[in-house]
């Protein structure tokens, strides 16, 4: 559970609006929204989409905490005594930033799963292996990208004793980012074929990168 200005600080973001709203829950897809209480919507901007659009369809729905591009919105039409706008450079950065100080806030096992195929389906092997014996956190579904990765670690609470997480990736920097993010203490590759090729020069860079997890 973090505040509005916590995250703030954290993200090296300005807060504008209301600084006492308290966070439990991340959002990134508007679609995914259940309960509007207690929930931030990091929007972000992709090649494809971008989530500033949703904002004000947000707030109508009850959203109190907006992570945004300083750039993306003009936040005082938006402000009101209940809404928060954190705003920075950049919400991916600020999203991976959050989850790696969350990650470093736990000293428990952490499997961290990697490769080209199979890494959901390992991952809820060793869940369903390992669950009588732990409380578990691990990736939702497929989440294992640059996204997936942070929203996943920041589901870790202080009830949790090993956590399960996916890393995927398509091309060059991309591991770096995300093992910093899960800090594995335990690593499991689990095969190196051609998805993703064309995001390197050749498969044994992809493998480098996979390595670095």
């Amino acid at each position: 559970m973090y505040s509005v200005q916590e995250i703030a600080r954290i993200c090296g973001g300005t807060l504008k609006g209301n600084s006492k709203t308290t966070i439990k829950n991340f959002l990134t897809d508007s679609r995914n929204l259940t309960l509007p209480e207690a929930v931030i919507f990091i929007a972000i901007k992709t090649e494809k989409n971008n989530g500033h659009q949703f904002i004000k369809e947000l707030i109508d729905s009850g959203v109190k905490a907006f992570l945004v591009n300083e750039e993306e919105i003009e936040m005082n039409t938006l402000l009101s005594n209940e809404v928060s706008f954190i705003s920075v450079k950049d919400t991916l950065v600020a999203l991976q930033t959050l989850a790696r100080h969350h990650r470093s806030l736990f000293n428990i096992p952490v499997i961290g799963i990697t490769g080209s195929n199979g890494k959901t389906i390992v991952k809820e092997w060793l869940y369903q292996s390992l669950k009588q014996d732990h409380s578990i956190c691990r990736s939702p579904k497929s989440f294992n990208s640059q996204i997936g990765v942070p929203l996943s670690v920041l589901n870790l609470d202080a009830a949790h004793t090993l956590g399960i997480f996916e890393a995927g990736i398509s091309k060059p920097g991309e591991m770096k980012l995300l093992q910093e993010i899960i800090q594995p203490t335990i690593t499991v590759l689990t095969s190196l074929v051609s998805a993703h090729d064309e995001g390197f020069k050749e498969r044994y860079e992809k493998l480098q990168e996979k390595l670095l997890l």
